[in-house]
């Protein structure tokens, strides 16, 4: 009997018990994912005026682009709202979470522009293209306050299972509700719900400057797994400075958020004058943003700006520039300044004719909008620029990839070799 029962465990049990042996096992780099990053000694970021802290603010406008069987969709909307508890309504409409996104659209949104506008501080958006066409007024608001306004997709959906081609289009149809609304197409991107294709999609489209699906770091870092090598910048974003906690049981009380704001910068900042100064993003949603929720973020704000030169408040596509001007990847090139060229036309066939054609596709060329200097202050201050593409000074279009060497020729395989040779954490 026991001769029997041993036989049959010997046959029910693997050789190698499963969960204990698979072939990433011991990689710290695989699946696009990297578990060590800068490692102990984080780059110095250099921000401007030697700032400890660069603080961004992002709203997130999705009101109007959410799951409704009013467009389209098999179900009603469940995610991050007031209603706690809250489940999809399968083949019909949830009548009270419609409002409450409505909410943001009409009261939330213009509570937040009040605040930011009044303080005159510079915000990022997220913004969902659906949401952008039911809302002109809000667009031109964004625009007189020459907010930057980045794409959340087109719709506010689960992108996680979305097949590629499905993807591809809602990625082409929000930049072109971007250029058609705002006069310029989106530079940065954030999915929210991202996929496997996700990523090499945006580096694929060629016009983005950075992306934000990730929450891997305090500071941007450069990925180059894609489109042959050519740096890509990220972001990060966060999901624990977020208003989004009042819906999920993390905050119950309106000055839970502002106590945490505040000690979250209190601490970064500490971190800055001890040699390692880091960045900081609060991120918002109009819906959520009643009275005494935006008085406590009134209250941080005074906070964050009481430190002066320290905080540097600043869009993403801020921060993006002062990575692209200031971290490029080792060997891979230095940035293009633009005063060599006329006007932007000259600019784009300058790069073009570097790359052998590289880059020159109507997607990669940008078009017309405001560009923005470097901060020197936490004031924001548009500047006017001789080139339609914020982005434009940079070469992400093709000298990132393709450095000129000592000869003066181009050696795109060269670069991609030794900036892959490059020890972990020396790529900044």
């Amino acid at each position: 009997m026991e001769a029997a029962t041993e036989e049959k465990a010997k046959e029910t049990t693997p050789a190698v018990p499963k969960g204990l042996s698979h072939e990433n096992d011991g990689k710290s780099k695989y699946g696009h994912r990297d578990v060590i990053g800068y490692g102990k000694s984080p780059v110095q970021p250099h921000w401007p005026n030697k700032a400890k802290v660069a603080l961004n603010f992002v709203i997130n406008y999705e009101e109007g682009g959410e799951m409704c069987t009013l467009h389209g969709d098999t179900a009603s909307e469940h995610l991050l709202s007031d209603i706690p508890g809250a489940v999809p309504n399968e083949g019909g409409r949830n009548i009270n979470m419609e409002s409450m996104y409505d909410y943001g659209s009409r009261c939330g949104f213009w509570r937040l522009h009040r605040l930011f506008t009044a303080k005159k501080l510079p915000v990022t958006v997220f913004a969902v293209g659906m949401a952008l066409e039911r809302n002109i007024e809000v667009v031109g608001a964004m625009k007189e306050a020459e907010w930057e306004v980045a794409s959340h997709g087109y719709r506010w959906w689960d992108y996680s299972k979305v097949d590629e081609e499905t993807e591809k289009a809602h990625m082409a149809k929000t930049i072109e509700i971007h250029q058609n609304l705002l006069g310029k197409r989106p530079f940065g991107f954030y999915q929210r719900k991202p996929n496997e294709n996700t990523r090499k999609l945006v580096v694929e489209e060629g016009g983005f400057l950075y992306d934000s699906d990730s929450y891997a770091d305090d500071l941007p870092y450069w990925t180059m797994e894609y489109a042959s090598g050519r740096p890509h910048l990220i972001i990060p974003y966060t999901l624990t400075e977020n208003d989004m906690k009042f819906t999920t049981g993390g905050w119950s009380a309106d000055e839970d958020f502002s106590k945490h704001l505040k000690e979250t910068l209190r601490f970064l900042i500490e971190e800055g004058r001890a040699g390692q100064p880091k960045m900081m993003t609060v991120a918002l949603h109009c819906r959520l943003s009643r009275p005494g929720r935006i008085a406590a973020l009134e209250s941080f704000v005074d906070f964050a700006k009481s430190y002066g030169r320290d905080v540097w408040i600043c869009t993403r596509e801020e921060i993006a520039n002062h990575w692209y001007e200031n971290h490029l990847p080792r060997g891979v090139g230095n940035p293009i300044k633009p005063n060599s060229f006329a006007n932007t036309n000259n600019f784009m066939s300058g790069v073009s004719n570097m790359m052998g054609g590289f880059g020159s596709s109507s997607s990669s060329a940008a078009p017309a909008g405001n560009g923005y200097s470097t901060n020197t202050s936490s004031a924001y201050t548009p500047t006017a620029s001789s080139f339609s593409n914020p982005a434009s000074k940079f070469s992400y279009l093709g000298n990132l990839t393709t450095p000129r060497d000592s000869a003066g020729e181009l050696n795109k395989e060269k670069a991609i070799t030794a900036a892959a040779q490059v020890p972990d954490g020396d790529i900044i």
